[in-house]
């Protein structure tokens, strides 16, 4: 992409650490103040008792760990056997793109808050005279809902149906179900044989704070010593009436779970651990990306329990390591594709609540479907080795009605991951399907960077944003709210619904590529998109694709989705390259959005790179599009530089190769930036404010002294403060 003067100088990691931490800066600082904060503590990664090994945190894995073995799950992605859809399934609304495999779904009172058998985390340790348990629940409001079991066998053992009318088997010698008792509250351990003759109980204990569940099953009962043995492990819902595992109907109501179909004798398990080998999802499925796919990790896990045997999550557990205290991460994987879990600061309330509409995109105060305090993110960890300072970091934001994994395993992914000097590539679930990447949904944004940011070493200043249409629309947004956070662009099938804002986009150049005839990001809108940017003078390219003409297209949106099937990202990869931030431009606009700012998630944008404090003369809806909107407009001279030329991208055509769709030739228009040219250098800067009530620039980063001319344009009255100045200066 013919882009240039994109930085001018880029900071030294030195400089960029001190940006962020003294105090005069902070204030400045790219980004919101929740991505600065201290990471969040779930309760349910945490331990007590005897239990000490951290988490794992990565979804699908295994590992040995102090005396313990582990097994991480995914989150929301108890959905049961793949049988008949529930008609009335809340999700089908917003979940077009995300369909789980599994059909289940939960009673539609409160208590099961439609996740109550989602497991989080599974362990287990010898002890000297028991073998402990522990199931960690992603809800857990009220104990005597569910119900679950632990298969334990010798590694030989033949498969055997579990106790209870759970109509699953697995390799069986001996199971320990845990299910309410004769009072309807207390959690009971029943251990049975092969044949369901009762063995004994198991001790259970149920901590509500951390939603964790600690059986011990004594040796008398069972015992591996130091040899292995195998384990499977599968969560359902308990009928008090039948003492049996609460099986799914047709169709949900207040006690009864559906998505079970009609007749036959659908399985007990809503969710099942030790599913290490998952299917990623595949883009060119046709039809099947919207039947039957693996967005949410449960292909395996609905196909298997449609068996009715769930032999192939079993697990051989070495217990003579256990008893060594090995530690053996080798399972989990380091590099490329995988799932990670988010300890949020936020819980709305516990499980999920798709009666919260967050579509269309007017709701700026939204929870989101997904309003627990743990939240899944997709990543993709490059496979090239770091260099100094670090990685650089990659928004890859998803789409309306779908979720954090639709990139995984994709070119998409990993063509932005592996580029340059290497990328960690980030796909928060936003909260939702249709969160629009504001309010709760925006914060997932930040908290998943921030989380990034603590686990690896990451290049600050190698920061970029991109997405598929909804999250073409957040890369627009976000960037927009915070410009000095990201160094470039890339909107795919997006546009930006309140152009005003695209001002702020002064120092980050955006590539979009869109399609004509495109079903829901139609011309009107992104060419608008492209004009504003256009007649703001600002880098862009535009590249705009034919008519999807293809077999592999979708039969819903064929032209809207075309791309994403083809799969073929590299040019994109290729414009974001290793750019970095500009951190300290000498001319900066601004527009500040009262409507998105929302100080309860500490997300307020009222500074970029070295303007800060900006605050609305009249936060009533003065905008064009009804929004409380203010713009400055500051010009440094301290540095000599002026703007550098603008001129259009001869118009004309591209061709995009490598893809599943064969050559797609698109229609290229732009405008690029000549380098920067030297001015009449000054101790001065001047300001031009429209309903902006107070700003504070920092002299030393725009390049001037304490005792700088300041020159002020404005609509009304303004104060200026030099911060570290002991100065304020009055306009208008």
């Amino acid at each position: 992409m013919r882009f240039s003067g994109t930085s001018s100088a880029v900071l030294t990691a030195c400089s960029a650490l001190a940006l962020l931490t003294s105090p005069a800066a902070a204030a400045t600082r790219p980004g919101p103040d929740l991505l600065y904060a201290k990471p969040a503590t779930a309760p349910q990664l945490t331990n007590t008792g005897i239990w000490h090994a951290p988490p794992i945190l990565i979804s699908g894995t295994t590992a040995y760990r102090k005396g313990e073995f582990l097994y991480q799950d995914y989150l929301y992605d108890d959905n049961g056997a793949q049988q008949t859809t529930d008609p009335g399934d809340p999700r089908a609304a917003g979940d077009l793109f995300s369909k789980p495999n599994g059909t289940y779904t939960y009673p539609t009172d409160t208590d099961y808050a439609g996740d109550a058998a989602d497991i989080v985390e599974f362990r287990l340790k010898p002890l000297a005279s028991a073998t402990a348990f522990r199931l960690t629940l992603n809800t857990l409001k009220n104990p005597s809902l569910i119900a679950f079991t632990i298969a334990l066998a010798k590694v030989n053992s033949a498969s055997k149906p579990l106790p209870f009318g759970a109509n699953v088997s697995a390799p069986l010698d001996v199971a320990v179900t845990v299910h309410p008792g004769a009072d309807g509250k207390t959690l009971v351990g029943d251990v049975t044989d092969d044949t369901g003759a009762t063995l004994g109980t198991a001790t259970v204990a149920v901590d509500m704070q951390r939603r964790q569940i600690d059986v011990r099953l004594p040796h008398a009962l069972w015992d591996p010593k130091k040899g292995k043995a195998r384990v499977a492990m599968g969560v359902g819902l308990w009928d008090k009436a039948a003492k049996a595992y609460l099986l799914p109907q047709a169709s949900a109501d207040a006690t009864h779970p559906g998505g079970g179909g009609v007749g036959g004798t659908p399985e007990g398990f809503f969710n099942v651990a030790y599913r290490t080998h998952e299917d990623l999802p595949s883009v060119t499925e046709g039809t099947a990306v919207e039947t039957s796919p693996a967005w949410w990790r449960d292909r395996r896990q609905g196909i298997e329990l449609a068996k009715g045997d769930m032999s192939r999550f079993s697990i051989d557990v070495d217990f003579g390591k256990l008893a060594r205290g090995v530690t053996d991460d080798h399972a989990i994987p380091r590099t490329g594709p995988m799932d990670r879990i988010l300890a949020s600061r936020f819980e709305t309330g516990q499980g999920t609540d798709f009666s919260v509409a967050c579509f269309p995109a007017n709701n700026l105060d939204c929870t989101g479907s997904y309003t627990g305090n743990l939240q899944p993110y997709a990543i993709y960890v490059p496979r090239k080795k770091m260099q100094k300072p670090g990685y650089g970091l990659t928004l890859l934001l998803h789409s309306l009605s779908a979720p954090y994994n639709q990139y995984l395993g994709t070119r998409n992914q990993s063509e932005y991951g592996e580029r340059g000097a290497g990328n960690i590539v980030i796909t928060p679930e936003g909260r939702g399907p249709a969160g629009f990447y504001e309010s709760y949904g925006a914060a997932d944004v930040f908290e998943v960077m921030d989380d990034v940011l603590h686990r690896f070493k990451i290049d600050r200043s190698r920061t970029v944003t991109t997405g598929y249409s909804m999250g073409g629309i957040g890369s627009l947004r976000l960037a927009s709210q915070f410009p000095d956070l990201f160094a470039r662009l890339h909107s795919t099938v997006g546009f930006e619904q309140n152009n005003d804002v695209l001002a702020s986009l002064r120092n980050v150049p955006v590539l979009m590529w869109n399609t004509h005839g495109d079903e829901l990001a139609n011309e009107a809108e992104f060419m608008q998109t492209a004009q504003t940017l256009d007649s703001l003078g600002y880098r862009y390219e535009l590249d705009i694709f034919p008519p999807c003409a293809n077999a592999l297209c979708s039969p819903l949106f064929p032209n809207h989705l075309e791309l994403a099937v083809n799969d073929q990202f590299a040019p994109g990869a290729a414009f974001l390259d290793d750019a970095a931030v500009d951190r300290n431009p000498s001319h900066v606009t601004y527009v500040v959005d009262g409507a998105r700012n929302k100080p309860k998630l500490d997300m307020v944008g009222d500074h970029a790179y070295w303007v800060s404090g900006l605050t609305l003369r009249d936060a009533s809806k003065n905008g064009p599009g009804g929004e409380p909107i203010g713009t400055i407009d500051a010009v440094s001279h301290g540095r000599g530089a002026t703007d550098p030329a603008s001129a259009m991208l001869p118009v004309g055509t591209g061709t995009l190769t490598g893809g599943n769709m064969g050559s797609l030739v698109y229609d290229r228009i732009g405008r690029t930036w000549g380098a920067p040219t030297p001015g009449p250098r000054s101790d001065s800067v001047d300001l031009t404010a429209t309903n902006i009530a107070t700003a504070t620039i920092d002299p030393k980063r725009a390049g001037l002294t304490c005792a700088a001319k300041v020159a002020i344009t404005s609509d009304g009255p303004v104060t200026v403060t030099l911060a570290g100045c002991n100065r304020t200066v009055k306009g208008g």
